[in-house]
């Protein structure tokens, strides 16, 4: 988003030195004007001169001495008009840097100076036997200071918003980068998982059948597990597109393929059971794909190292959770946690619910329960 800018062009020494050298021009032009005007052949003298170089010169350190400015100002354009009759707008000093005093944050020290400003003035015209400023000019003169710094103000809090609206536009920009940056992580995890269960079951029965048939002496047991590596690897061709389909939000497996996983693991020589309770009804596509996922690398991770015979595959369904377990008989053991059960746990947690992975006696059990409501 493009930085918000004031109106004013002139930035840095370019402002001071136009800001500087216009007001001069037009003092130094009002004396010189004033003098012919009244044909007076002294004009404002060599002292009038050089208050009017000090005012007009101290313009140039306005911001960054703005307080210090405005009482040099003052009294410089005081010592002007009480030492001399000439003509001169000199009082424009005092009146810009006041206004830079205010628009700086100033807003106290500018109040104050007026005020002292207005009550010198007045009791100057009080105690003076010539009056030199009517009551509506001193009026008139103190409705014009207030009104600078009123102006000077509106220039701060109009400054603070813009400064306000940059930082606030910076912190969305910065927060959609690492928005942007979080869910691409989390895409390439997604799929990383997804290549992982999807290929990683499929090469693990390739593995088993195909060393069944290096080492076996029976043709019909080679011949059934080549058809198994065949089918695997069919098999596995297919879970390859249907995970590049991820990018494009395609998801083609699910619990309705439950019996074609069995099927699968069956070839393999296992035992597989598969049981179904409760109310099934359509559950989140997401839910739907961990669920098939968590069942499919529970059986590759029994096919490979339970050295089990049978292996049980209970899904149950209920109003506000979907819970599959796969039980099998093999040797079970301590939990050596590896990429099969954190991706597991990974994929339950993601979605809300809760994984446990624990040998029994006798076996090992797998366990994953993921809400189906409206948090799912």
């Amino acid at each position: 988003m493009p930085a918000l800018r004031s109106p004013w062009p002139l930035r840095g020494r370019a402002a001071d030195i136009a800001v500087t050298g216009g007001v001069a021009l037009l003092v130094v032009g009002g004396a010189v004007g004033g003098q012919i005007a009244s044909r007076d052949p002294v004009g404002p003298g060599v002292r009038g001169w050089l208050l009017i170089a000090a005012g007009c010169g101290a313009l140039w350190f306005r911001r960054r001495h703005p307080v210090a400015v405005v009482l040099l100002t003052l009294a410089v354009a005081g010592g002007f008009y009480l030492s001399t009759s000439a003509s001169s707008p000199l009082l424009l000093t005092f009146v810009v840097a006041l206004y830079t005093a205010s628009a700086e944050g100033h807003v106290v020290a500018s109040v104050l100076v007026v005020v002292l400003t207005l009550v010198a003035v007045g009791l100057g015209e009080l105690v003076s036997p010539t009056r030199h400023i009517d009551n509506l000019a001193l009026f008139m003169l103190a409705g014009w200071l207030v009104a600078v710094i009123a102006v000077g103000g509106v220039k701060r809090n109009r400054q603070a918003y813009l400064a306000a609206t940059e930082a606030r536009a910076a912190e969305a920009e910065r927060s959609r980068e690492e928005e942007a940056r979080r869910r691409a992580s989390e895409e390439r995890l997604r799929i990383a998982r997804e290549l992982h269960d999807a290929l990683g079951h499929n090469l693990s029965m390739i593995h088993v059948q195909a060393s069944a048939a290096l080492h076996g002496a029976d043709p019909a047991r080679e011949h059934q597990a080549l058809e198994v590596i065949k089918q695997a690897s069919k098999e596995g061709l297919r879970e390859l597109r249907t995970t590049l389909g991820v990018l494009r939000q395609v998801d083609e497996v699910g619990l309705a393929r439950l019996g074609e996983l069995a099927e699968r693991a069956r070839g393999s020589g296992l035992s597989v059971s598969v049981e179904v309770d409760g109310t099934e009804r359509p559950v989140p596509p997401q839910v739907d794909l961990a669920a098939y996922r968590i069942v499919q690398e529970a059986l590759t991770n029994v096919a490979r190292h339970a050295n089990a015979s049978s292996v049980a595959v209970r899904v149950h369904h209920s109003e506000s959770v979907v819970r599959v377990e796969i039980q099998d008989d093999g040797t079970g053991g301590a939990v050596a946690p590896g990429n099969g059960i954190r991706g597991m746990a990974e994929r339950a947690r993601l979605l809300g619910g809760e994984f446990s992975a624990e040998a029994m006696e006798g076996g090992f059990l797998v366990t994953a329960t993921l809400p189906v409501g409206e948090n799912a």
